[in-house]
């Protein structure tokens, strides 16, 4: 018997990252059906595909600019799961009334994330431990600004020496 990949069906946000396109292999080699679709949809379309969750992809973008990309406020309303990537979570973060300025220390390449928070986000994941005993994670950062504030019902969940809040959760809505 197949199972039917089509029962979660993730909506990704495009913002323009060179990394979208494996986001969305990564998320089909889990048996998860996804579609990719530029960041300036209607709530109508979304309604239509029906996500069961969304992703907002990274991008070239700064949320610091006037007239720069934002997801659709719909994203936040619809009751689903929301991760956002890079820019994706940048504009989430400022968006939902946090704050994103640009870095004086870009980070390009790999990087660790001290975890400060456990979150069902990252639970049971982790590739090394700090010398004080908390989970570290290998990642790939690509970007010149950085969250400052962060939304006032999220939490922290990791950040490095120059980002503070490199990962943020709101558990209670799922992003």
């Amino acid at each position: 018997m197949t199972d039917n990949i089509h029962k979660h069906r993730i909506l990704i946000l495009d913002f323009g990252s060179q990394y979208t396109q494996l986001v969305a292999r990564r998320v089909r080699e889990l048996g998860v059906y996804c579609e990719l679709w530029a960041w300036d949809v209607t709530e109508a379309q979304i309604r239509e595909f029906n996500p069961s969750g969304i992703i907002l992809s990274g991008g070239p973008e700064s949320t610091t600019e006037d007239n720069s990309p934002r997801a659709p406020e719909y994203v936040f309303e619809a009751g689903v799961p929301v991760f956002g990537v890079c820019y994706g979570m940048q504009t989430m973060a400022m968006q939902l009334g946090g704050h994103v300025e640009a870095s004086s220390e870009r980070e390009f390449g790999y990087a660790q994330v001290e975890v400060q928070t456990d979150s069902a986000l990252i639970h049971g994941i982790e590739d090394s431990l700090s010398a004080d005993g908390k989970p570290l994670l290998d990642v790939w950062m690509s970007h010149g600004d950085k969250v400052t504030a962060i939304p006032s019902d999220f939490v922290t969940v990791a950040s490095t020496e120059t980002c503070p809040f490199a990962i943020m959760a709101n558990e209670e809505k799922r992003f």
